[in-house]
């Protein structure tokens, strides 16, 4: 058995003496681990850094066995992301999720796509990629089952003005619906629901916030896992821009 393929590196841990275990994300094989030889060596390191776009090689004798892996560098996001924190920051995030979350070997072509759109943005402009990476979290989460909906207000029906989301439900709600409970409730920027919206550093971290409650809960809280540290640390920086935004 043999597949090639092109494909985001997710995470690398060591394994024996000088060797890998490397988990990437494919469109057609989902995230799909592999043994590397010399993986850990300080000649092949650079390329299994998550983040990396790479055209990977995976070889072995039956479908449910480890396999090896191999790979060739098509882009260095993450050389590229270490001159820049937040770059750093998101990259590292969105891979550590990726990695933890999705079932192994389960296709997921749309959030493939979101993750290599998102490299090749961060790759432009770091600020531009952070509302992209809240985005993505939604993919996810929709990938995952537990979409939100964000179409129409949950009590009343209306579809225009929707600040807020309900966190037991994952439904929008308007202004008017949410009434006594608008306290309860979660803010809902508007760049989440209409891409060519205005949105700052602010704006990201209510995203966060918001994609974090269902992260937590539903796709790592339902395992009896903790986000990943990385994770924690890009809302950190987030939050921090905010705070330097709100203070100017």
């Amino acid at each position: 058995m043999e597949w090639e393929a092109p494909a985001v590196v997710l995470e690398a841990r060591p394994h024996g003496e000088g060797g890998a275990v490397v988990s990437v994300l494919t469109e057609e094989f989902g995230r799909h681990a592999g043994l590397v030889k010399g993986g850990a060596s300080r000649g092949q390191a650079a390329l299994w850094m998550p983040g990396n776009l790479i055209e990977a090689r995976w070889v072995g004798r039956l479908p449910e066995q480890l396999g090896a892996l191999s790979g060739e560098l098509v882009h260095a996001a993450a050389a590229l992301a270490m001159a820049d924190p937040l770059a750093t920051a998101l990259l590292s995030s969105c891979c550590a999720i990726a990695a933890d979350a999705l079932p192994e070997r389960e296709a997921h072509g749309l959030l493939f796509h979101d993750t290599v759109a998102l490299v090749a943005t961060l790759a432009r402009d770091t600020l531009l990629a952070v509302p992209d990476a809240v985005r993505w979290e939604l993919r996810l989460l929709q990938e995952l089952g537990y979409g939100l909906d964000l179409s129409a207000c949950a009590v009343t029906g209306e579809a225009e003005v929707l600040p807020y989301v309900s966190p037991k439900s994952g439904r929008a709600v308007s202004e008017a619906g949410a009434g006594l409970f608008r306290d309860r409730l979660l803010p809902l920027p508007a760049f989440l629901r209409d891409d060519a919206a205005a949105s700052g550093p602010a704006d990201w971290a209510a995203g966060l916030r918001l994609t974090g409650v269902f992260l937590a809960r539903d796709v790592f809280g339902a395992r009896n896992r903790g986000m990943p540290g990385a994770r924690d640390r890009f809302a950190d920086r987030v939050c921090l821009l905010a705070s330097a935004g709100a203070g100017d």
